[in-house]
């Protein structure tokens, strides 16, 4: 599906362009720990951008498999929910709003696991 290719793709430019933010300006301004979360955030947004092109592939290999397409926004509401709440919290030191975070890594999970099923079942 050309949507997550397109959206795969967005993600990693902006996964490429978020780390060079956090090593060229964010550094400066931030604690080694706050940085150390903002990393983790654009290391899970490059592995699930990756993901969603992993996944367009999978959907032209296997058009029946319908859970796939759901992987796929489970993946794009992973990267949302978990990258997005880091850099949040990175940005803003709220740390509630961490809270987030593993909500976005249930979505990831789901993600992962329909992939998984719909490739055994299909």
């Amino acid at each position: 599906m050309k949507t997550f290719i397109i959206l795969g793709s967005l993600n990693a430019l902006l996964a490429v362009s978020l780390g060079a933010f956090s090593a060229h300006s964010l550094k400066a301004k931030i604690s080694p720990e706050m940085l150390a979360i903002w990393q983790t955030g654009v290391q899970y947004q490059m592995y699930h951008a990756l993901g969603l092109i992993l996944t367009a592939i999978l959907i032209q290999l296997f058009p029946q498999a319908t859970l796939l397409k759901t992987a796929g926004w489970l993946l794009l509401g992973g990267i949302v929910l978990f990258s997005g709440s880091l850099f949040l919290m990175t940005l803003t030191g709220i740390r509630t709003l961490g809270a987030i975070t593993p909500i976005g890594g249930i979505a990831f999970l789901l993600g992962w696991l329909l992939v998984c099923v719909s490739c055994f079942k299909n």
